[in-house]
């Protein structure tokens, strides 16, 4: 916090301030047991009415009376990285583009419109890096126009927590009624580690999402849509740990055909330097037996191969088991992002 030479706390933000990263101390709210105040880092959002709106790394929102205000600074646009490979919001976003593309697609100035009949809200949103060319009301129309000729919801795909992500177009949207449905992450590793891991031994690789590991995937009904978007990216590997019914040598290009479900399968895409996984499910009855490591190791040496050097993933907030996993293989979080739906729509993806 900022301390006078007085020795007194002082507040040194302003409504200029807006959009800028920010710490500010507050008091804390009647009933708070032990805590005279609190303090909130996050991006300045708004100041408006007496209340100030912080967006914290996270993505979570937190409003601030301007009467409780202790102290307050500017701090510096994204705290120094310590491990994982170094890169920028914008380049992991057109990465992770790539890996999972549309069936259908359209520019709107910097945001792209992403369709594929609704699979996945990843390729049925709008990936908003750069100016619409519009007023934000006006392309926001212009989305739910687009979405709804297809009969699909409209969604915003937005990330906070990193230098150049979009805290204040994710506090327009709140503005306007549009309601945040998931927030995941976006980790960051090294490959070579994951490479290590294990021997990945009984693991298939193939070309193609086969019947096999069609049957393990979690997304039941995949359709002709759903397989191209599968399929899609630079260069795409689906991984398959054979079930009881079903065999496989290691390090084949095709899988074999299956009776049963596999014990365990994972998809990667390699992009030049980076190599992304995704799909890594586990048979629930073979968890903890290092499968969904062996499937990572697999496709990380195969990645390798390739010429890859750095690896990211998403996973979900709540996903306790994956984030464990991910944290002792190396991966660190380097931000958060989040699929906003248009106000007064029921249908979900």
């Amino acid at each position: 916090m900022e301390i006078s030479a007085a020795g007194r706390l002082e507040v040194r933000i302003t409504t200029a301030d807006v959009g800028k990263r920010v710490s500010v101390r507050r008091l804390s709210e009647p009933g708070v047991a032990g805590e005279k105040f609190t303090d909130t880092v996050g991006v300045l959002t708004s100041w408006t009415d007496g209340v100030l709106l912080i967006t914290r790394k996270s993505g979570e929102c937190v409003r601030v009376a301007e009467s409780a205000l202790v102290a307050g600074k500017v701090v510096p646009s994204a705290p120094a990285r310590r491990r994982g490979p170094a890169t920028s919001y914008e380049e992991l976003a057109r990465v992770a583009a790539r890996a999972w593309r549309p069936v259908e697609s359209e520019r709107l100035g910097g945001w792209e419109l992403r369709a594929a009949g609704g699979f996945t809200r990843r390729a049925n949103s709008v990936l908003p890096l750069g100016d619409p060319g519009l007023p934000l009301d006006e392309a926001l129309t212009a989305v739910r126009r687009w979405y709804g000729e297809r009969g699909l919801p409209a969604y915003v795909q937005t990330a906070t927590g990193a230098e150049g992500t979009q805290e204040l177009l994710c506090a327009e949207l709140e503005r306007r009624g549009w309601v945040r449905e998931v927030t995941a992450e976006v980790w960051t590793g090294g490959l070579a580690p994951v490479a290590d891991l294990a021997e990945g031994a009984g693991v298939v690789l193939s070309r193609e999402a086969d019947e096999a590991w069609l049957a393990r995937y979690r997304r039941k009904g995949v359709s002709d849509v759903a397989l191209r978007v599968l399929g899609s990216g630079p260069s795409v590997w689906f991984a398959t740990v054979p079930g009881a019914g079903t065999t496989g040598t290691t390090g084949t290009t095709d899988a074999t055909d299956a009776t049963d479900a596999p014990a365990a399968i994972g998809r990667c895409v390699v992009d030049g330097r980076w190599a992304s996984f995704a799909a890594v499910e586990v048979d629930p009855a073979r968890r903890r037996r290092g499968l969904a490591t062996a499937v990572m190791a697999a496709l990380a040496r195969r990645a390798l191969d390739e010429g890859a050097s750095a690896a990211w993933l998403q996973v979900e907030t709540d996903n306790a088991a994956a984030r464990a996993l991910y944290a002792r293989m190396g991966f660190t979080v380097h931000h958060a992002y989040h699929h906003y739906r248009e106000p007064g729509d029921a249908g979900t993806l």
